[in-house]
């Protein structure tokens, strides 16, 4: 790979007209395609390996030449991958909090710029397009041949690596929003820490690994009107009545798209001898594809449910272990013939000792071609069960991801929203007892459960106070001498 090191890194290196120069460069590539996302990639301490040659200056990376980069740097580097990936992530980051404009002391990246100054194999990818670092999880999983493991420093400390077997160590990482600009800058500090005790970590276990640096989104577009500002001191205005009409337009479109849905309607069904075998429910289903570096959006719902909608499903089959529901439509995005397929399979886990169905994958064919996501990883549930998630998509908090670094599937986005489908043991016209993607303890129930765990202590330190008062055991008598109490007892 290239030795370089983050805009930090380098920018500190040259003279400051050149400086604002960069900044310039970095606010005009957000402004014209904000849809980017760095990438940075390097490997442990004493592991070096073939130089890649870095992008030339304002080119994007895109899906394929992404690829081929992390392929690079994993058929001969460590197979070892620790992935940070970060809710969040623009270059203007680097520029305002990195101490890019000679502060370096107010930079939050120390343990970041240090990683990159001691690896003799790293590589900086400034500008990467925005679908391309979202499916980075995808194609190291189908390089590395392994699912990831999504972890925290905890519990990587008591984790056993072997340098012979890949592995990929997912760590997700916040991003702070809004207008608070500190707390964005405290949030990528921790951020820094969290990242130099993994490195600390996977050190102490002398386990040599390739680390990656990206985000699965751009990071607020304001952060470019601010650096332009902080570079030259004056255009400001431009940017923000830019912001302004873009913002304007989203929430023109945002209107647009909301629809009033009706507040019940039946789900799909499929029958094959006049017994159900599959059904489908979803609140939106939506896909969206990339064209132009925009993303257009088609909403298949209105077609799919409702009163006097009858969805085709020819193409569907069943049996008593695969299933596969096809959805049928017409003048999708510009496509003549479309379709949504649902491919579900159910076995028996000697583990478990019992039957699992999987959605092996969602198919999207249109015009004679073929985008598939993989969902068998996520999407799973015991087999006379139901699956239910509130949300199914492939870009926010994936839980479906194309099958190939090549799959036309990462020019597509879908997203399902309230989703229910079931494949397998339907009785009737209902489906089973569903098993929803969200665990049991969710974060509203653990703080019902801590703060009544607080009420009850409380309670329980008030008994045992009230417990130890005692009774006196001499009284004053009105008729009497009073009582007197000797000041030597």
């Amino acid at each position: 790979m290239a030795s370089s090191g983050t805009a930090s890194l380098f920018l500190q290196r040259i003279p400051g007209s050149m400086t604002v120069f960069l900044a310039v460069f970095s606010v005009l590539i957000t402004v014209q395609c904000d849809e980017q996302v760095p990438v940075i990639i390097w490997t442990s301490e004493r592991v070096s390996i073939p130089q890649q040659a870095p992008p030339t200056a304002g080119h994007i990376v895109g899906h394929q030449q992404l690829a081929s980069y992390l392929e690079k740097a994993l058929n001969v580097g460590p197979r070892n991958v620790v992935l940070f990936l970060q809710d969040k992530m623009s270059i203007e980051d680097f520029t305002m909090y990195g101490g890019a404009f000679g502060n370096k002391q107010d930079g939050v990246f120390p343990n970041l710029e240090g990683a990159l100054q001691a690896s003799s194999s790293s590589l900086v990818l400034p500008a990467v397009s925005w679908p391309a670092s979202n499916a980075v999880i995808g194609q190291l999983q189908d390089q590395l041949e392994t699912s990831p493991l999504y972890m925290d420093p905890e519990t990587l400390s008591q984790l056993r690596l072997n340098a012979s077997s890949p592995a990929l160590l997912v760590f997700r990482l916040p991003y702070g929003t809004g207008s608070d600009l500190l707390s964005a800058k405290e949030i990528l500090s921790g951020n820094d820490e969290v990242m130099g005790q993994v490195m600390t970590i996977m050190k102490s276990q002398s386990v040599p690994f390739t680390a990656v640096y990206t985000g699965l989104q751009p990071s607020r577009k304001e952060a470019a009107s601010m650096s332009l500002e902080a570079g030259l001191g004056g255009g400001r205005s431009l940017l923000q009545s830019k912001g302004r009409y873009r913002d304007q337009w989203r929430d023109r479109e945002r209107q647009q798209r909301v629809k009033e849905q009706p507040g019940v309607y039946p789900p799909v069904e499929f029958k094959e001898d006049d017994k159900t075998c599959m059904m489908l429910w979803a609140k939106g289903l939506t896909v969206s594809i990339l064209r132009n570096n925009r993303w257009e959006e088609h909403d298949l719902t209105p077609a799919t449910f409702g009163e006097g909608v009858s969805p085709k499903l020819h193409g569907s089959d069943c049996d008593q272990s695969k299933s596969r529901l096809v959805l049928n439509y017409e003048n999708v995005l510009g496509h003549r013939s479309f379709k949504l397929i649902f491919v579900m399979s159910q076995r028996h886990y000697t583990v478990s000792a019992r039957r699992w169905f999987t959605l092996d994958a969602v198919e999207l064919e249109y015009d004679g071609t073929k985008a598939t996501f993989n969902g068998s990883r996520n999407i799973y549930a015991p087999a006379e069960y139901s699956y239910r998630c509130k949300s199914v998509s492939s870009f926010r908090w994936p839980l479906l991801v194309p099958r190939s670094a090549k799959d036309p599937a990462n020019q597509w986005r879908v997203s399902f929203d309230d989703f229910q489908i079931q494949g397998f043991s339907l009785s009737g016209s209902e489906f089973s007892y569903a098993s929803d993607c969200a665990g049991f303890f969710s974060a509203g129930i653990w703080m019902g459960l801590l703060t009544s765990l607080l009420m009850v202590l409380v309670l329980t330190y008030g008994l045992h106070m009230i417990m130890q008062l005692l009774t006196m055991d001499r009284f004053d008598d009105p008729k009497g001498p009073g009582i007197s109490v000797p000041q030597t007892e």
